[in-house]
């Protein structure tokens, strides 16, 4: 049965519950905007947009070799995981992490390491900024 006692217990039980939302509600909105800034920053890197990317990496079938943050189904175990990208140093062990040495990796990866497992895909340099772009932003 409810009780007085439990009335009084209602306030600070709904005031703790609204705290976790708006709490939860503001660190999902500055995820978001770090998302979205993320995703501009790459965008202006590369000249490429990030959110094409995930249907261009299913179309050449990048997910079969690599697991890729985001992308269903993308959980190779072949080449290196590729989430975190734009903190890593080099691009395929070999070349210095820059916009351009990333899309010349994606798109020719033997010009940068001919002893590479890394196929030539037969994707486009603009279809590679966009994967860099995706790749740089997650």
């Amino acid at each position: 049965m409810w009780s007085a006692r439990h009335n009084r217990r209602w306030p600070l039980a709904a005031a703790v519950v609204l705290a976790l939302a708006v709490a939860i509600g503001a660190t999902t909105a500055v995820t978001l905007s770090s998302s979205r800034q993320s995703e501009r920053i790459a965008s202006a890197i590369t000249g490429g947009e990030p959110r094409r990317a995930p249907a261009i990496m299913r179309q050449y079938g990048c997910g079969g070799c690599h697991t890729i943050a985001g992308i269903p189904g993308a959980d190779g175990q072949v080449g290196p995981p590729l989430s975190g990208l734009i903190n890593r140093v080099y691009v395929g062990g070999v070349a210095f992490n820059s916009p351009d040495n990333l899309i010349q990796w994606i798109v020719e990866p033997r010009t940068l390491s001919p002893r590479t497992a890394m196929p030539d895909t037969g994707i486009s340099e603009a279809e590679a900024r966009d994967v860099a772009a995706y790749l740089y932003a997650h």
